[in-house]
């Protein structure tokens, strides 16, 4: 099989199941936060062993609480993963007020550039968004983890779909320019 026909299936795939988690984005957000709780504990697990490792008592210390903390937090998503959707909906949208505030911040600093006007509807957007996740937080959260998911599986598989055209495309671009 050759290369673009694998980023094509990729792409395909990607869609498919973009277009499934925006269908349930309820079930997709648990299954995000049982994930993130899996992968908190095994990270707290390597933590933990790295943490014997340190050289002192401080950075011994430090290591293995770090490597306890993430534990208990992976513990905590994966055994009562509705909890941790709302905390998780929250820190995203947390997120999305702090990147905004510091686009609109370096949309200031570029106003006598041709970058002012989209750096500051993008801060602005972000802003806004983040408070339209506040003012519907119980609404919003249950579904906000799924539904980012599921948009960055539509864009991954489109952007996987034009690297398989691209490819396909490029051998015969490269065969024209060399004559």
């Amino acid at each position: 099989m050759k290369i673009w026909m694998k980023w094509l299936i990729g792409g395909v795939l990607s869609i498919a199941f973009g277009l499934f988690v925006l269908a349930n984005p309820v079930e997709a957000s648990i299954a995000v936060t049982t994930l993130a709780g899996i992968l908190f504990a095994v990270s707290g697990g390597f933590q933990i062993f790295a943490g014997f490792g340190q050289t002192g008592p401080f950075g011994k210390l430090l290591g293995i609480g770090l490597g306890i903390l993430m534990i208990l937090l992976g513990y905590s998503l994966m055994f009562r993963p509705l909890e941790g959707v709302v905390s998780l909906a929250a820190l995203v949208t947390i997120l999305f007020a702090a990147s905004g505030i510091a686009r609109l911040i370096s949309s200031f600093q570029m106003r006598e550039t041709p970058f002012f006007w989209p750096m500051l509807i993008s801060g602005a957007f972000s802003v806004l968004l983040a408070g339209y996740i506040t003012a519907n937080f119980y609404v919003v959260a249950p579904k906000l983890l799924g539904l980012l998911l599921g948009i960055e599986l539509l864009f991954n598989g489109m952007g996987l779909i034009i690297l398989a055209l691209f490819l396909r495309a490029g051998k015969d671009m490269i065969k024209d320019r060399l004559g």
